[in-house]
């Protein structure tokens, strides 16, 4: 997304006051904002007009947001998208990184911290280290999540990877970086 344009953002929530309250704060940071309740109405919004971010929650009713970034992606591919969960695990974190999502937030969140989020570039240095109820950035959710699997399998790299459904290489490849901060 570049600074001088206005971004257009879809926010995809069920809960119809907190979508169009986090839509209205967006739009007075300078994004254009449209809201969807759904998967099938996030996919129409997506088809009728170009987005530049989607914020997903990952619970939409009885259907998975996770399912939607996919589709979205397949839509959008530098759409960039934005998971927020009442729900936040280590594990779903991860899964939605897999999938393609960019970032992952827990509720309660500010509108700030969904803009900063949106905002925030691959190439943007590690955040400082979270301290009180700060939720972790993915990249340290899965840090953390991948040694805890490898402490689980005493270090054997390779059943590390069958349990993570992982590559062997591109385990080792995130093993030999430092750890993520934040």
């Amino acid at each position: 997304m570049s600074a001088d344009a206005a971004r257009s953002v879809l926010v995809v929530d069920d809960d119809r006051r907190f979508a169009e309250t986090l839509a209205r704060a967006l739009e007075r940071r300078g994004f254009k904002a449209d809201v969807a309740h759904d998967i099938d109405g996030a996919l129409a919004a997506a088809r009728a007009g170009a987005i530049d971010a989607a914020i997903v929650d990952l619970r939409l009713g009885d259907e998975d947001g996770l399912g939607l970034i996919g589709p979205l992606l397949a839509i959008g591919p530098r759409t960039r998208i934005l998971v927020l969960t009442g729900y936040a695990s280590i594990a779903t974190a991860v899964k939605a990184i897999k999938l393609g999502a960019d970032d992952y937030l827990a509720k309660p969140v500010t509108a700030s911290a969904v803009a900063d989020a949106l905002l925030r570039g691959d190439e943007r240095a590690p955040e400082p280290a979270t301290t009180g109820s700060e939720p972790m950035s993915p990249r340290r959710l899965e840090w953390e999540h991948i040694q805890r699997v490898l402490a689980e399998h005493a270090g054997n790299i390779s059943a590390t990877a069958r349990t993570l459904k992982m590559h062997r290489r591109t385990l080792q490849r995130k093993l030999g970086k430092k750890p993520i901060r934040g």
